[in-house]
């Protein structure tokens, strides 16, 4: 790497967990991250809804201009962790119109507005990227757009919330109910405060979503989702499963449906016996 690389300008939207760690490790980590991109990584701000001194990151950094900071000639990459719809949808559009390319991982967004964002950097001739969306970590994403882009995907299943999965692994391994172990899943932080979007399965719509979107190259929203939570699940169930060899899970399935001379999308979350 030239010592006179053109720095990479970062703006980063929300300050919450997620955003402050993502300052951390561009602060923290700028030497191993220029080596690994041939470049420097800067922060260029963050914004926030309330600018004050106790937010972690210099005051000097902060702004609740949102406008302003996507669309500041020294930022190049603008990361949104805002959360809700809006205003993440109208920032990011404002970024990508501006010639920024995006990070998010906004499910709720996504699941939505996947096919006009994606149409919107495409105009702009800039890079969405979205993986952390859908299994956190673990490469879905990529490989669907660009390894698997020559194929013709007919399906694709998965655990797609940890915790329900936590949840029922502890009912399938203890015998607790429902209720204690989703006691036990807040009480160790794996629950939200309102457990509601993952135990009725809102989260894994929203995943299911934008999965069955990008396989299947059409626009499936959160609503075009069967969904089924796990809030029915009870130890007798686990019972019935073990008897047939099988545990219990919260699947998202998308497949690819063909019948009549037509094809047709299914996207559904359910409750499944998977075999053990």
């Amino acid at each position: 790497m030239s010592d006179t690389e053109k720095p990479i300008g970062v703006a980063v939207l929300g300050l919450g967990n997620v955003g402050r760690e993502v300052v951390r490790i561009i602060e923290e980590s700028a030497a191993d991250l220029a080596a690994r991109i041939g470049a420097p990584l800067e922060l260029r701000g963050v914004a926030v809804r309330r600018v004050s001194g106790d937010r972690g990151v210099p005051v000097e950094m902060l702004t609740d201009n949102v406008e302003d900071l996507v669309s500041r000639e020294d930022v190049d990459i603008v990361v949104e962790l805002m959360g809700p719809v809006e205003p993440a949808r109208k920032a990011i559009l404002t970024a990508l119109e501006h010639g920024k390319s995006v990070v998010t991982a906004n499910k709720a967004l996504l699941a939505q507005s996947t096919g006009e964002l994606a149409q919107a950097a495409e105009r702009a001739h800039v890079d969405l990227y979205f993986e952390a969306a859908v299994a956190g970590a673990i490469p879905v994403i990529r490989p669907l757009t660009q390894s698997l882009a020559g194929d013709t995907v007919l399906r694709v299943a998965g655990i797609v919330n940890g915790t329900t999965n936590y949840i029922l692994s502890e009912m399938a391994s203890t015998g607790a109910d429902y209720a204690s172990a989703l006691a036990d899943a807040s009480a160790l932080g794996y629950a939200e405060a309102d457990p509601t979007a993952d135990v009725e399965g809102y989260d894994a719509a929203a995943k299911a979503a934008i999965l069955a979107s990008i396989a299947f190259h059409t626009r499936v929203t959160a609503d075009d989702v069967y969904r089924e939570g796990i809030t029915k699940v009870s130890p007798a169930d686990f019972d019935a499963a073990r008897a047939l060899g099988c545990t219990i899970k919260l699947l998202a399935i998308c497949e690819r449906l063909t019948g009549d001379g037509q094809q047709r999308v299914s996207a559904r979350v359910y409750p499944a016996l998977v075999p053990m």
